[in-house]
Formats: C-alpha cells, sequence, structure tokens
C-alpha cells in the first residue's frame, strides 16, 4: 500500500512540473509537426472524384480502385542485349503482346469497313468494287517494327526481377509501363526516319524508340537539365557508345515550346509526350505532386503549355510527316480538348493542316492486353483494369498535309 502511494505521489510531480514548464520548451509530437494537414494524394483524389465520376460515368469505381491500387509494368527488350532475355521471360510465364497481337488484329476487322464493304457489294455491277480501290490507294497502317515488350497474363501480378547486365555491361530490359509503348508503335517509325522526341525525359520511350533500329537521326529533348542527365545515363545502360554519336542521337534541353524556331520542318516523326497530371503518381506518391499547393498555378497552366507543345512538335514535322500526342491522364481536357486546339491553332495561326490518323486497329490488335475507353471521339486511350492494371495512357495522332 505505501508503494502504490509513492507512484502516485511520483506521477503528481511528473504532471506538476510539465504545467510549470514554458510553452516554448514543450515538444510536440513528430507527426504533428511533419504531416500535411491535406496531402497532395488526398487533394488528387478529391479532384478526381469530382471530375472523372461525371466524365467516365459507371466506369469510374474499377478505374479509380485501380489506380489506388499496386500497377503493373512492362519488360521493354533491349535489342542491343547479347541475352536471350525473352527466352528466360517466357519461361517466368511472360508474353511478348506485340508479336502476340497478330492473330487478333486479323480476326478482328473495324466494323464500319465491313459495313462499307456491304453497301458496295450491292451496287457493284461485275466493275471494281469501290472498296477495292480504296484499298489499293489507302496504305496499309504500320507499326514501328522491332519493338518487344514482355508482360505477365492478364490477372497475374507478378514482378518483374531486376535486369541484369550482358557481358557489354548492357541490361536486358527496361521495366515500364507496357501501354506507354503503344504511342512508340503507332508512331510507325520506318528506315532512315528523322525522329523527335521532344519531351523525352526519363527515357523509356525514346529507348523503345531505338529498338526499331531504323532510325537515321533522333533528337531527344527536355526542358529539364536534371532529367536529360537521367536520359543519359537510361542511354547508357542500354546502348552501345559507338551507337551513342552526334550522328545517331543528340541530347538538348531546350524549351520544347520553341522548337518550331529552332529546327521547322526536319522530322519525319515527331513525339510529344506532353507533361500532365500523372494520375497515378498523383494518387500514391506526396513528393513531387502535381496537387501539392504550391504547385497549384503549375497546374493550371498545363493545358496552355500542352498545346504550345504539341504545335511546336506539329511545326517541327515536315510535310507529310506524323506527330504522335501522348498523355498519361485520364483529363478530356488534357487530352482531345488539347487535340483540337493545337489542330485550329496550327491551321489558323500556321497555315498548317492536319489530319487525324484513325487508330483504332490498335484497340483491336492489343485488347487482350489492355482495356481501352469506349467511344472516344478523338484518338485512343488505355484505362487501368484490376485484371489488366496498365495506364493511364491517351494517345493522338497527326498528319501533316503535304
Amino acid at each position: 500500500m505505501a508503494m502504490l502511494l509513492e507512484t502516485r505521489l511520483l506521477f503528481r510531480k511528473v504532471k506538476d512540473l510539465r504545467s510549470l514548464t514554458p510553452r516554448r520548451g514543450r515538444v510536440k509530437e513528430k507527426w504533428a509537426a511533419t504531416r500535411a494537414k491535406h496531402p497532395p494524394t488526398s487533394l488528387a483524389l478529391h479532384h478526381f472524384d469530382a471530375k472523372y465520376s461525371v466524365q467516365l460515368g459507371r466506369l469510374w469505381p474499377s478505374v479509380r480502385v485501380a489506380l489506388l491500387s499496386e500497377r503493373k509494368y512492362g519488360a521493354l527488350l533491349n535489342n542491343f542485349s547479347s541475352d536471350a532475355v525473352l527466352a528466360n521471360l517466357q519461361a517466368q510465364g511472360c508474353r511478348d503482346f506485340i508479336s502476340d497481337s497478330d492473330a487478333e488484329a486479323q480476326s478482328c476487322p473495324e466494323p464500319e469497313s465491313e459495313v462499307g464493304a456491304d453497301k458496295q457489294e450491292e451496287s457493284s455491277d461485275g466493275a471494281m468494287k469501290k472498296s477495292d480501290v480504296d484499298d489499293q490507294q489507302r496504305p496499309p497502317f504500320l507499326l514501328s517494327r522491332n519493338i518487344n515488350c514482355a508482360v505477365f497474363p492478364r490477372g497475374d501480378i507478378t514482378r518483374f526481377k531486376p535486369a541484369r547486365p550482358d557481358m557489354q555491361g548492357l541490361l536486358g530490359y527496361y521495366l515500364m509501363d507496357a501501354a506507354s509503348v503503344l504511342p512508340c508503335l503507332a508512331l510507325d517509325v520506318q528506315e532512315g526516319h528523322r525522329v523527335l522526341d521532344l519531351c523525352a525525359a526519363p527515357g523509356g520511350k525514346s529507348l523503345a524508340l531505338l529498338q526499331t533500329q531504323a532510325v537515321r537521326f533522333l533528337c531527344v529533348n527536355d526542358s529539364s537539365v536534371s532529367r536529360t542527365q537521367r536520359l543519359r545515363k537510361v542511354l547508357r545502360r542500354y546502348v552501345p557508345k559507338e551507337f551513342l554519336t552526334d550522328e545517331n542521337i543528340r541530347i538538348t534541353s531546350f524549351d520544347g515550346t520553341k522548337w518550331g524556331e529552332i529546327e521547322r520542318n526536319t522530322f519525319d516523326r515527331v513525339l510529344v509526350d506532353v507533361p500532365c497530371t500523372t494520375d497515378r503518381h498523383s494518387l500514391t506518391e506526396d513528393d513531387n505532386n502535381i496537387f501539392s499547393k504550391s504547385r497549384t498555378g503549375e497546374r493550371r497552366m498545363l493545358p496552355k503549355l500542352q498545346v504550345e507543345l504539341l504545335l511546336a512538335g506539329i511545326e517541327a514535322a515536315c510535310p507529310g510527316g506524323e506527330i504522335m500526342y501522348s498523355t498519361c491522364t485520364l483529363s478530356q481536357i488534357q487530352n482531345m480538348g488539347v487535340v483540337e486546339q493545337a489542330i485550329h491553332q496550327a491551321q489558323q495561326n500556321h497555315g498548317i493542316h492536319l489530319e487525324v490518323v484513325d487508330l483504332q486497329l490498335v484497340t483491336n490488335m492489343f485488347r487482350k492486353t489492355f482495356h481501352f475507353a469506349p467511344d472516344l471521339h478523338l484518338g485512343v486511350m488505355v484505362v487501368p483494369h484490376l485484371a489488366a492494371n496498365f495506364g493511364p495512357i491517351y494517345m493522338c495522332k497527326l498528319k501533316r498535309m503535304t
């Protein structure tokens, strides 16, 4: 009993001492001093709930769950490496979704083509059908060749092991969102093309373009010097030194919006993968988050910056050249809205006429791997899905008319 009384007396003294401690000398708990009241990830989720629930409707709840879940990756195979990487990945259960798409494309003809062919057959009287003439005049839709990307099957969330260097010190594959390969595939890079990657860092898409081994000259640019340094490191780890010469590759850190003043009417193919709200990153990482309160102005100016970058890419393309616009956001304003503004301004301010290239065949070819958003009037978009948690990736291809 005496011991209990002493303990209570000691506890009272400790409480009395705390009350006598000056307020400026008291220390708060750590979380109260460092944790933001409204973290950027929470602000991003609130913003997306308000916007995308209207834009995507019934599709948003499933997309929301996928965005908040662990993403899937693909392994972009490095053709410069001497190791038999694909065979090793296939032994682990992976498949190359690009080479595995041929059978899908042949079995998925476009509905509009079938209807048009039926109408022409009804009106033909032994003469050549109009659909046959159109097929002869229209060049086939081609994909950039030699690009291979391994993925695990739908619903399989197995993680890739880190790539190992080969005898030359080159890594066998580059881990990236497999949907990010689609803009490079659909850009249709052919032998001898001059290619511009206007917003290239961190370098995954530039590396994919180099895998074609058809590029005569590749210019990779990013306005951030630090991101450009990271891009250089990526290329050095995957591309032989003898290929990284000024004759083959040029790495720059210019303001991409001014590229039309630097090199106009120059490139056969232009990739414009613009900065955006990067929806998945904004929901999962507080660091470098565009929804930080300190970056509110920057976020609001994104559509204007995106239009300027796309216009610069259009000016950089030569007549007859093709431009691929891509983002990693679901936002209609940053996707179709930017493309529509750029097409209008290119014609009004620069006298450049553009044609939108139909990418429906891409959705037919790769629908076994990706989940595509339905009913887009401009471009195509991969939306995250729990069984195929890639994306979001939006892309729209433009052709500069001669």
